[in-house]
């Protein structure tokens, strides 16, 4: 098995499960990008554990202030793009510089994901969004989404997967899956495919039609 697979986290950081994360990174030198819901920057402990990330070299993006409604469904400009400028201003010098964004919509790729008008936002404002190929189950099968994910690596020469640094055990799993997965000859990168950012430093692409909803 040969490629490229790129890792991202999202819903984090989490006390009691990030710092696991980064260890098992760490350990094994490899970079990942973590995304995460504003909202929860506040909180104790979070904002330290945001730091760490970027400190060790990690990426970070906004994954929308609230994590609530896919903002295809909101129906509602100033909520939709506040979901998105919240949490780019709550992410401040954390945030990398071509301002990563991922919708939110239960891992399902359609166009409940963004509104025209959280498009037109996104664009207007140089942001980057970042698609996933490998959505696992993790936060509803946490014993399950590593050899899930094993199994699918093949689907492509460079995938990007999704998991979630959220307390449901899942993480327990992640170190084994690293392991398995240099052991099998795949490159481990932080860059993004092309075909995985529909939305690229504000210029959009024909894929980003799939994920903008159409009412």
């Amino acid at each position: 098995m040969t490629g490229r697979l790129t890792l991202t986290f999202d819903n984090g950081p989490t006390p009691g499960v990030t710092e696991g994360v980064l260890d098992a990174l760490r350990e094994r030198d490899l970079p990942a990008t973590f995304f995460v819901v504003g909202s929860w920057l506040d909180s104790p402990g979070i904002r330290e554990l945001a730091e760490r990330v970027h400190a060790e070299g990690h990426w970070l993006g906004n994954h929308t202030y609230t994590h609530g409604v896919p903002l295809g469904r909101r129906g509602d400009r100033a909520v939709e793009v506040g979901e998105i400028a919240l949490t780019q201003e709550s992410l401040g010098d954390l945030a990398h510089p071509d301002k990563f964004f991922r919708p939110n919509g239960a891992g399902s790729v359609g166009h409940h994901l963004l509104s025209q008008d959280a498009a037109d936002y996104l664009a207007e404002n140089g942001f980057t969004v970042v698609m996933w190929d490998l959505y696992v189950r993790d936060p509803h099968e946490p014993d399950l989404w590593a050899d899930r994910a094993l199994a699918r690596l093949d689907e492509r020469e460079w995938n990007v997967l999704v998991t979630h640094d959220v307390p449901t055990g899942a993480m327990d799993h992640l170190p084994r899956f690293l392991d398995t997965v240099l052991d099998a000859g795949i490159e481990i990168v932080q860059e993004l495919p092309e075909h995985a950012t529909p939305l690229l430093r504000g210029q959009p692409t024909a894929a980003l039609n799939d994920i903008v909803t159409t009412a």
